[in-house]
């Protein structure tokens, strides 16, 4: 095995805990998929070390040429490069790393588009209903998940942020975001301050299924999975101490039902039906 193919099994080894996959060291493109086997994410990037506008402009491009649902193209990437427009959304976010990054971005769905070109056409829109929405939003991510690839296989750092949909009404207004298009998640950018860390995932073996779904032993493998990720990668904090207390172990299923055991952005379907979908 090429020294490149033992790094990709070593790290999907050490973030699925279980033996990796046969790696043909034939396969193409090989030191691609290394980067990407070893993605971390990077919270911490360097506030003095600018990433170069062009540069910054090919990562979208490379972004925006992911599969999009029927060629629509219901997705968009906003830069936000004003320093006072991008502080009063940063401001919401209320996190200093987040300001320290180089760059911001926002990955809206679009689905204003596809309408506006019905109208245009003198075509009746006879999808009004949760597709639309649905295709957007899938849109955007597919090409924030482009975009992080990208972005590493050129030695960037990005963390993805999805609480910027906890003040979805209040970055619209400020992004000025026509209806039937939403923010779907913020974006920062920039050169890695450190190594960041790999985040271990739930085993393959649970997550990747044949021929139908299985939850065979589903408590068992989680509970294992708990124990490895408590040895290895332990939670640096007890979500919500204050509300449910000190529980020893604390495994991510802990970590989990807690997070979810709190209301949050009960807000957003009104704010999606207030852009103009119909859910239903």
């Amino acid at each position: 095995m090429s020294d490149t193919a033992q790094a990709i099994a070593a790290a999907l080894e050490h973030r699925f805990g279980e033996p990796a996959p046969k790696i043909d060291p034939a396969t193409r493109h090989l030191d691609a998929l290394r980067v990407m086997a070893e993605h971390r994410s990077q919270r911490r990037t360097l506030a003095d070390r600018p990433v170069d506008p062009e540069l910054l402009r090919l990562l979208c491009a490379i972004a925006l040429s992911a599969p999009s649902k029927s060629d629509l193209q219901q997705r968009d990437i906003i830069v936000l490069e004003d320093p006072v427009e991008r502080r009063k959304i940063t401001s919401l976010l209320n996190d200093d790393w987040i300001d320290a990054a180089p760059v911001f971005l926002v990955f809206c769905g679009n689905n204003r588009r596809q309408r506006q070109i019905h109208e245009w056409r003198g075509r009746t829109f006879a999808n009004d209903h949760l597709d639309p929405f649905f295709n957007a939003a899938v849109d955007a991510a597919i090409a924030l998940g482009s975009f992080v690839a990208a972005a590493e296989l050129v030695g960037l750092g990005c963390c993805p942020i999805s609480i910027i949909r906890n003040h979805a009404a209040a970055v619209s207004d400020l992004l000025a975001l026509p209806p039937h298009v939403f923010p779907v998640a913020g974006m920062t950018v920039g050169w890695p301050a450190g190594e960041g860390y790999m985040s271990l995932r739930l085993p393959l073996s649970l997550t990747l299924h044949r021929d139908r779904f299985d939850e065979t032993a589903l408590r068992e493998r989680i509970e294992a999975y708990d124990r490895r990720r408590e040895r290895i990668q332990p939670f640096r904090r007890q979500r919500y101490a204050d509300t449910f207390g000190h529980t020893e172990p604390y495994g991510w299923s802990e970590d989990k039902a807690r997070q979810y055991a709190k209301s949050e952005r009960a807000d957003f379907g009104a704010f999606v039906l207030a852009k103009g979908f119909k859910l239903i």
